[in-house]
């Protein structure tokens, strides 16, 4: 049922499993599908009696997306909105999709995307905390593993100089993995520092240039790396020094899987996400995260069975990989207010995309963030 809609346009948006929904500038329904009815707990003929107001919360992000489309002129998504209500029910937690109908045109439409719960987690609470469940265990390591793990070192340096040649060479094994024990302990002792990130402005297209020129002269030294960037990108919010590890485990790993591509080839890119936002943990607050920055490879790509969980502790695809690497990635990109996603399909690359927030004293020009980045 709809309000001066076209019929061909209500057969297509009758048919798509999201909900959809048109309203005028002033949020008057003038279309709902059968999902929106669905989803809202109401038949099209209630909700094209009223408008927005009437069927979300209070308050909600849902109500100035609108607009934002008329001001705009251009899409705008909003993700992990709560629509819940009497009508709907509890937990209802989307993602909103909202367009200007048509060029000029003073209608706007509106696709909402139900989340489930393990995705609501899998893009907001694991993301941001996928490091938590070892934190503990990484405080419990350091205090009862390394002082023990000293000892046995020093016993086998005591060894190795008092056997005979066939038994020294297993007093050094035992030196080396020792050794080896304990980088990893002290890599999961980072879980465990949980102070405040002292944020400051970061030109990212620095970092970049900083952690590609390592790449360049370490462990990418025969992979191409392609830059291209959006040279008026802000400042970002954060930490240098951990941004830079960040970028660096990223491109390590992207390196690592080219196997012997002739043809391998890392990009790194950064670009303006206009209307991008999600909301900010412990609070009410939504944040913007408008600065995109990605690293893609065309290499082996990420099996399926663990594309999911590839930001969890001990989740590796490397035969010698601690599975540490990326969910500390995921824990420093939440602590900066941000999220990580990846995309990859077996056999032909994979990309991450990191989202940041702008340096909050970067000043607004034309509907958009500007500063003073450089490539």
């Amino acid at each position: 049922m709809s309000k001066n809609l076209p019929p061909d346009l209500r057969l297509v948006l009758d048919s798509l499993p999201q909900a959809v929904i048109v309203t005028d500038k002033n949020n008057a329904i003038l279309y709902a599908n059968m999902t929106a009815e669905n989803v809202f707990r109401a038949s099209s003929s209630y909700l094209l009696k009223h408008n927005m107001e009437k069927i979300v919360p209070f308050g909600s992000p849902v109500l100035g997306l609108v607009k934002q489309v008329m001001t705009k002129g251009a899409p705008v998504n909003e993700y992990q909105i709560d629509i819940s209500s009497p009508r709907t029910g509890e937990g209802k937690i989307v993602d909103v999709y909202a367009a200007p109908l048509a060029d000029n045109s003073p209608k706007a439409i509106l696709v909402f995307r139900e989340r489930s719960m393990a995705d609501r987690i899998d893009r907001q609470l694991s993301h941001r905390s996928a490091a938590r469940s070892v934190t503990g265990l990484a405080a419990m390591l350091a205090h009862e593993i390394k002082n023990p793990l000293s000892g046995i070192r020093g016993a086998a340096q005591l060894l190795e100089s008092v056997v005979g040649k066939d038994d020294k060479e297993l007093a050094q094994l035992i030196t080396t993995e020792t050794d080896r024990i304990v980088k990893i302990v002290d890599r999961m002792e980072v879980f465990s520092d949980e102070s405040p990130v002292e944020h400051a402005p970061v030109n990212m297209h620095s970092i970049l240039g900083h952690v590609r020129r390592i790449a360049e002269n370490g462990f990418a030294q025969n992979i191409k790396i392609i830059e291209q960037y959006d040279p008026s990108l802000p400042d970002v919010s954060g930490s240098s020094d951990q941004l830079i590890q960040v970028f660096l485990n990223l491109i390590k790993n992207a390196s690592e899987a080219m196997g012997d591509n002739p043809e391998a080839r890392i990009t790194l890119s950064s670009a303006y996400r206009s209307g991008i936002r999600l909301a900010s943990p412990g609070s009410g607050e939504r944040a913007a995260l408008p600065l995109e920055f990605s690293v893609s490879d065309n290499g082996k790509g990420i099996p399926e069975e663990i594309r999911a969980h590839i930001f969890e502790p001990f989740v590796t695809t490397r035969i010698n990989g601690s599975g540490l690497g990326l969910a500390l990635v995921a824990k420093t990109i939440g602590r900066h207010g941000g999220i990580i996603e990846c995309d990859s399909v077996e056999g032909q690359g994979t990309i991450f995309k990191i989202l940041l927030p702008a340096w909050k004293n970067n000043k607004l020009k034309d509907n958009r963030t500007v500063g003073a980045a450089h490539v």
